[in-house]
């Protein structure tokens, strides 16, 4: 099956997806721009161990080809450090740490332009907007403590209010006790003088 041009770069993110869905790390595209006769994109996956290679290897084939793209040439089928995955415009290099070191491969698209293949987190905005939402109360509660201190403190000014009036009603009622004391006494003296002047005049008779 022929892939169109227009598809090497989409071959090259599925496959790097791919690998690192098996753990392969680092995994880099490249986006050789007519640099190579041989290919338009490079994949390169590093793995720790020969099984990992053959996983990662797999993983590739097998999710590509749901996609209906298959695999046109395999090279180093009985390596256990490096093998190629040809997709016509699409080269996807698979290699341990000693292969890397040995063969530089990273060294031969040093100058080529890197393809970004990860997924953006679109989630990623909504835990700030949810932290946005829980800190608004903040401010509210806090205005809330403010109004409520006020009112605690006219209570008890309203307190010694009230008991002011009391003390000056028994001052005012005592003084009118006092003079219905004076006047009683005055009566019985105004009462007294005519007797004393009657005997004084039966006296001269």
């Amino acid at each position: 099956m022929t892939n169109p041009k227009s598809s090497f770069k989409q071959i090259a993110i599925a496959a790097a997806r791919a690998g690192d869905s098996k753990k392969a790390s680092p995994v880099t595209v490249f986006d050789l721009a007519g640099t190579s006769p041989l290919a338009d994109y490079a994949v390169l996956m590093v793995v720790e161990s020969a099984p990992q290679l053959d996983a990662v290897e797999e993983e590739v084939l097998v999710r590509l080809k749901q996609d209906g793209v298959y695999c046109l040439h395999k090279d180093g089928m009985r390596s256990r450090n490096w093998k190629v995955l040809d997709y016509g415009g699409t080269l996807v290099h698979v290699y341990d740490q000693k292969a890397s070191e040995f063969y530089a491969i990273d060294k031969i698209y040093d100058k080529c332009k890197q393809v970004p293949w990860e997924d953006k987190p679109a989630a990623a905005p909504a835990p700030k907007a949810a932290e946005a939402v829980k800190e608004a109360p903040k401010p509210a509660a806090q205005k809330a403590a403010v109004k409520k201190a006020p009112v605690k403190k006219v209570a008890v000014k309203k307190a010694p209010a009230k008991k002011a009036p009391a003390k000056k009603v028994p001052a005012k009622k005592a003084k009118p006790a006092a003079k219905k004391a004076a006047v009683k006494k005055a009566k019985p003296g105004k009462k007294a003088a005519p007797k004393k002047a009657a005997k004084k005049t039966a006296k001269k008779k």
